[in-house]
């Protein structure tokens, strides 16, 4: 029939009308404007369902713990550009976030993947967490992986943002059975790897949101999202109080060259 739009897919989060937006059945403007919290709605957006007000506190404090940590390699990247090239300040943002990996942010994916394949050890091999725990990480250790989560090189002891978390889970009545992973591994690590690794945010984000009902896919978005509030602050900064030249002067000192020496044959 002329003039009819052929459907090729779907999507359940929003439609766009011209006098209504609709998000996940919900009118935008009606609904949820004025009357939720972002954190709230970012769940929403996530799941549709309303989530739990557990599952919203828990989020909340995990967004705040790992939005800002000084300047680690994120905020010198974002800062990097931004003075390269202030007119795009969403060129620096993306700057700061395309380095979310294994090592850094991103370990909390990880770390969440971990704590769920030791509950799944646990139950497929009808052994206790611990004896779990130890055989994954034994495994880990023959394959020369890191423990996502832990060890970390300024709170060598203890971190204290997972300490709250932690805390503030068992306070909210969420603590549950990826809290128990966590503190399986944690029991378990020195005897895998030989050494001391203390858990880290990274750890315990996952842990808690996980047992508060957070989706595992969907876990990397949580420190993307709270760090791009963090870039953007940077950046406000960077443009009155400019550090990024500063950084790339120190690092051009700071590291000396050891290559060849122009017409040096010996090389």
């Amino acid at each position: 029939m002329a003039g009819t739009t052929q459907i090729f897919g779907t999507s359940s989060i929003a439609q766009v009308e011209p006098d209504r937006i609709t998000i996940r059945g919900q009118d935008l403007c009606e609904d949820l404007i004025g009357k939720t919290s972002f954190t709230h709605y970012f769940l929403f957006l996530l799941t549709g369902g309303k989530p739990s007000q557990e599952l919203v506190a828990m989020t909340d404090a995990c967004l705040v713990a790992i939005a800002e940590h000084g300047l680690v390699p994120s905020i010198q990247a974002a800062r990097l550009t931004y003075a390269a090239a202030p007119d795009a300040l969403q060129g620096a943002v993306s700057a700061g976030l395309l380095g979310c990996g294994t090592v850094i942010l991103g370990a909390s994916e990880t770390a969440g993947v971990l704590f769920s394949d030791v509950l799944k050890r646990r139950d497929a091999d009808a052994i206790d967490i611990d004896a779990a725990a130890a055989v994954i990480l034994r495994e880990m250790r023959v394959a020369r992986l890191p423990v996502p989560g832990f060890g970390h090189p300024v709170h060598k002891a203890e971190d204290p943002r997972a300490t709250r978390l932690l805390t503030l889970a068992a306070e909210l009545g969420v603590s549950g059975k990826h809290i128990q992973a966590l503190q399986a591994v944690e029991r378990q690590i020195e005897s895998a790897y030989g050494r001391f690794l203390p858990l880290n945010v990274s750890a315990a984000i996952p842990a808690v949101l996980l047992d508060a009902g957070f989706p595992l896919e969907a876990l990397r978005g949580v420190p993307l999202v709270a760090r791009t509030g963090s870039l953007v602050a940077h950046l406000l900064e960077e443009k009155h109080n400019p550090l990024g030249f500063k950084i790339a002067a120190h690092a051009e000192k700071g590291i000396a060259y050891d290559g060849p020496a122009p017409g040096d044959r010996s090389a």
